[in-house]
């Protein structure tokens, strides 16, 4: 069974990517039937959802580490003392910076 799936890039990165966006889509599923979508108007001028600003927000994250990653690169900026030592990456920055302004994005969209 996993032979079928060797050619993608399994990685714990990855499926933490992954495992965080299927708990981002349920828990905006569980927000949109507690608490019913009322769309709002912030700074951009137009009538936005949770949705919206979701959408905009993975759209802007996407963007940041491109961007990131032609700028500054991945290279490890650290290695924690667990194992061999693990490396962490620099976009663990841009992760940062992409949770930042998706906040700002859901408070002023």
């Amino acid at each position: 069974m996993m032979d079928s799936f060797a050619w993608m890039a399994w990685t714990w990165p990855t499926a933490i990517f992954f495992i965080a966006l299927a708990g981002t889509l349920a828990t905006m599923t569980w927000l949109a039937v507690a608490y019913p979508e009322v769309e709002r108007v912030g700074i951009l001028r137009i009538p936005t959802t949770r949705g919206d600003r979701l959408f905009v927000s993975l759209i802007l994250a996407a963007v940041i580490h491109l961007v990131w990653i032609a700028l500054v690169g991945s290279d490890p900026i650290a290695t924690l003392p667990i194992g061999e030592g693990v490396e962490v990456s620099s976009l663990w920055l841009a992760t940062l910076l992409s949770l930042v302004s998706a906040a700002a994005i859901f408070r002023t969209v």
